[in-house]
């Protein structure tokens, strides 16, 4: 059942990760977070995928945090099992070594909108409506919509939406920089997978780099993102192959910089 809730499917160079819930315009809960995970996980194992889109089945890109799952909660397990657990599903997402397209095909509300901002790109229909209204019911953007968003749209953009209470058409959201691209009704797919297939004409590996590169200047990579690079490059290099012979060999390696 939870493999039917997000899908991930493999064209080419191209990963397609579908929220499958079109009958809560694809809400989210946590099977559905689940899925998502264990799809993203397939979608970075994908041999030969360079680019991987995110999308939403039916008529809505992802309308957010399902409310009756969460509402019944209590105060501890809405913070554990709710908000910390979307987090990690939602910086897995960020962190993906491929680039990652969001297909805002449909409207993409409050963890909607913060699950197309975990992305590297937004590709969006001219219809849709693009917003943060939480406050509106008394919560808060608990999946990074006041931290990842500020980051990446600035600070009075999501002011203007998750205080103001502003929702923003496509082109607004074009001219403000939430979205990167919009296209008419039916195009974001089409358009999503070209711009994909252009990315994957790049160096993969220096495509990755450059991405771990800025999200470390971005604040969105840690530490661990400077070892990672720097493992990357020491594992090319000659003193690798002859500390690792040494070692096996049992006898001192002769190391050449190289």
């Amino acid at each position: 059942m939870a493999e039917r809730l997000v899908t991930f499917e493999q064209d080419g160079v191209i990963g397609t990760v579908t929220l499958r819930r079109p009958e809560k315009f694809n809400a989210l809960d946590i099977p559905m977070l689940r899925a998502l995970e264990a799809a993203l996980d397939k979608a970075e194992l994908a041999e030969g995928v360079r680019v991987v889109l995110i999308s939403g089945e039916g008529k809505g890109f992802c309308a957010g945090g399902d409310v009756e799952a969460w509402a019944q909660l209590s105060a501890a397990d809405f913070q554990v099992q709710w908000v910390r657990y979307g987090h990690r599903v939602f910086d897995r997402l960020a962190r993906l070594r491929q680039p990652t397209i969001a297909v805002l095909s449909g409207h993409a509300l409050g963890g909607g909108l913060e699950l197309a901002a975990a992305c590297d790109f937004r590709v969006a229909e001219t219809q849709i409506k693009l917003g943060f209204p939480e406050t509106s019911i008394g919560v808060v953007p608990g999946w990074s919509g006041t931290q990842r968003a500020v980051r990446r749209f600035g600070a009075q953009t999501v002011r203007r939406m998750a205080i103001g209470g502003e929702v923003l058409l496509a082109n607004e959201a074009l001219a403000l920089g939430v979205v990167d691209r919009v296209v008419e009704t039916g195009k974001a797919l089409g358009e999503a997978k070209a711009w994909g297939e252009k990315i994957a004409e790049r160096g993969p590996l220096a495509t990755e780099a450059a991405k771990l590169m800025i999200g470390i200047a971005e604040g969105e990579e840690d530490a661990a993102a400077t070892e990672a690079l720097a493992s990357g490059f020491i594992a090319l290099t000659d003193d690798l192959k002859a500390g690792v012979g040494a070692f096996k060999a049992r006898h001192k390696p002769g190391f050449s910089r190289s």
